[in-house]
């Protein structure tokens, strides 16, 4: 079986956004608000369901920035105050565990050269799967029915 490295998004990219005004979030189409509802709110720093209360900025990321046909932009969820995530190889964050998950693998060129639907508890034999093919270089993994990101997998 292939290893594999699951990559969330370092929280420095993030951190100012908690401090600008609702105006300056606006310029760039994002949104600070409060946690309702549990699961629903994915943060893609800390691979975790943010906790109802929490403060959350759902804004548009570049999560594909390829040059090709294939890149792409989708909102994202971020929680204020978070460590990223430190994932051990071939480890797999409850977060994605209870979501029906859609697996984009991408080749060295960032073109997407498979595609799968599979429930999160099926996410493990999947990745293995697909990292069969040496043409994979990474996958992303996105929720299946909204289509937002979630994160990056690399083979190790």
């Amino acid at each position: 079986m292939m290893d594999f490295q699951i990559s969330p998004l370092p929280y420095s990219q993030f951190a100012s956004l908690f401090e600008a005004s609702t105006a300056e979030l606006e310029k760039i189409g994002a949104v600070k608000t409060i946690v309702n509802k549990k699961p629903g709110f994915p943060c893609r720093v800390s691979l975790q369901d943010a906790e109802v209360g929490e403060k959350v900025i759902l804004l548009p990321y570049q999560h594909h920035a390829t040059n090709s046909p294939y890149q792409a932009t989708g909102p994202i969820y971020v929680r204020k105050n978070v460590a990223t995530a430190s994932l051990e190889k071939n480890e797999i964050p409850l977060m994605l565990i209870h979501r029906l998950l859609s697996l984009l693998a991408y080749n060295m060129q960032g073109f997407m050269i498979e595609a799968n639907v599979v429930e999160g508890t099926q996410l493990r034999n999947a990745l293995h799967s697909a990292f069969k093919n040496d043409a994979v270089e990474y996958i992303h993994i996105h929720n299946a029915k909204p289509g937002c990101f979630n994160c990056s997998v690399a083979r190790v």
